[in-house]
């Protein structure tokens, strides 16, 4: 019996690294491996990026497949702020995509280029999430970090450095900095932000390998490593997403997300134009506050997570580390029209209804990417992340939207993906069409119920009524 081509997909994310070991031409996953990671929340978002590399080694070791392995790809939390000095160590930790502090430096921005130009060229109007922003706000405060850095990485790219010892990274991930575009690094962008083009690595076609895998590391000597992607793409790639089908991630944040064959730009802000790992484009909208913030609220209540209840008046935004859809960086949780009769099942329903609202009021939005009737309505929305198999999740997401849900049975789908990234580079397929061979996407499918316009309309209502009290401010 021939052994098994295996490839191994990474997935490192905000708290952890996950690693599966794959076989290349079945897709069955025949090790795992995991490790943890800190996240310092002492000022703002930040981690060590070392830690990121130890995580990656133990996780890949933990498969049992890293001396066998024939490739491997990286999945990394996008827009993080890795800056390395001159012998290639951190000069800082990592500003995390989280970290809101650089939301005057996004606004900056904005009001420096105007909103309809970042949508033209740069695709996407940058919030503070982004790693244009990241780099001002380190230039404006810590100006002496900022003067010692010789490199701007991305989590994945670091990665991926510290695996092969060159500087690449893809296009997926890099349109989410705010200064890519399909023709290369912005000059102008660059030149405002301060930032020389010779810091930033080498964005490489798909298909394209980084490097090979240099001694010192988990892997082989002369493994071959993808150029990886950001975590959406990678999940993008681990769904073999097609043009129109609509994604939602339930995680720490909450996507919403399609495949489109024409490039976004939305003036508004709420649809980043992010390109895919391949060739086509990524529209997707995010918010900050998704299952931690729920699972928050229900501790707060002393309630399980699963534990809610029908009816009432009451709406709760759930802004708990202020928001980017709607781009409300510095607000807080609003709690809105309770009523003697109002239950704590229902504040929690209520919770999982804030959090919901926004990535669908938006769906329309990322959909419509490729002009009317490009998307069927009907078409069920794939539902994946950790909130993706809670009950309260699934009911909430058909009821708000008025679709029906399908649960790809596969898990750990940002390491799938960067696992078909890596296949692909042994077959010569495009990777979303190694997952779909896989069957990475089958699953069982949730009928619709009907549309909850009632809630959609209260909770919109109160959105709009209180932008005044959320405001735009540091708090």
């Amino acid at each position: 019996m021939a052994h098994p081509q295996v490839v191994i997909g990474v997935d490192s994310s905000t708290q952890s690294t996950k690693a599966l070991a794959v076989d290349a031409e079945t897709g069955r996953v025949l090790g795992e491996g995991r490790a943890p990671h800190r996240v310092d929340s002492r000022h703002g978002q930040e981690s060590d990026p070392a830690q990121w590399w130890d995580a990656l080694t133990a996780a890949v070791a933990a498969t049992g497949w890293a001396d066998r392995a024939h490739a491997l790809a990286v999945g990394g939390q996008q827009h993080g702020l890795v800056t390395l000095d001159a012998a290639g160590a951190p000069v800082r930790p990592a500003l995390l995509w989280n970290d809101v502090r650089s939301a005057p430096q996004a606004a900056e921005l904005v009001r420096k280029f105007g909103p309809d130009r970042w949508a033209a060229e740069l695709g996407s109007v940058p919030g503070a999430s982004f790693t244009a922003a990241k780099w001002a706000w380190l230039r404006a405060t810590e100006p002496e970090h900022a003067a010692r850095t010789a490199a701007v990485r991305l989590p994945h790219d670091y990665l991926t450095e510290r695996l092969t010892g060159t500087a690449t990274t893809d296009r997926g991930d890099a349109s989410g900095t705010g200064w890519w575009t399909p023709d290369g690094y912005h000059p102008a962008v660059l030149d405002h932000l301060g930032l020389d083009p010779a810091l930033l690595p080498a964005v490489i076609p798909a298909g394209t390998p980084a490097g090979h895998a240099r001694p010192g590391g988990p892997l082989r000597p002369g493994t071959l490593v993808a150029a990886g992607t950001g975590d959406n793409m990678a999940a993008a790639l681990g769904l073999g997403l097609t043009a129109g089908t609509p994604v939602l991630s339930l995680g720490t944040s909450g996507t919403v997300y399609t495949v489109a064959r024409h490039r976004p730009a939305d003036p508004t802000g709420t649809v980043a134009g992010f390109a895919d790992a391949l060739d086509g484009w990524l529209p997707l909208a995010c918010t900050l506050n998704c299952t931690l913030a729920v699972d928050r609220i229900a501790a707060l209540l002393g309630r399980d997570r699963q534990d809610v209840e029908p009816g009432g008046s009451a709406v709760l935004l759930p802004y708990l580390d202020g928001e980017r859809t709607p781009a409300l960086p510095h607000a807080s949780g609003l709690l809105h029209g309770l009523r003697h009769d109002t239950t704590a099942g229902q504040l929690l329903q209520a919770a999982y209804d804030g959090a919901a609202y926004s990535l669908l009021a938006a769906l329309d939005d990322v959909l419509a990417v490729d002009g009317p009737g490009a998307a069927d309505p009907e078409r069920p929305i794939l539902l994946i992340g950790g909130g993706a198999r809670g009950r309260a999740w699934q009911d909430t997401v058909r009821r708000l939207s008025g679709r029906p849900v399908q649960l790809p049975a596969a898990r750990e789908l940002v390491a799938l993906g960067a696992a078909a990234q890596a296949a692909a580079l042994l077959t010569g397929e495009r990777a979303d069409a190694v997952a779909r061979r896989w069957g990475t996407a089958d699953g069982p499918v949730l009928p619709a119920l009907a549309r909850d316009d009632a809630a959609l309309e209260r909770i919109g209502t109160t959105i709009s009524q209180t932008a005044a009290l959320q405001g735009d401010g540091p708090r």
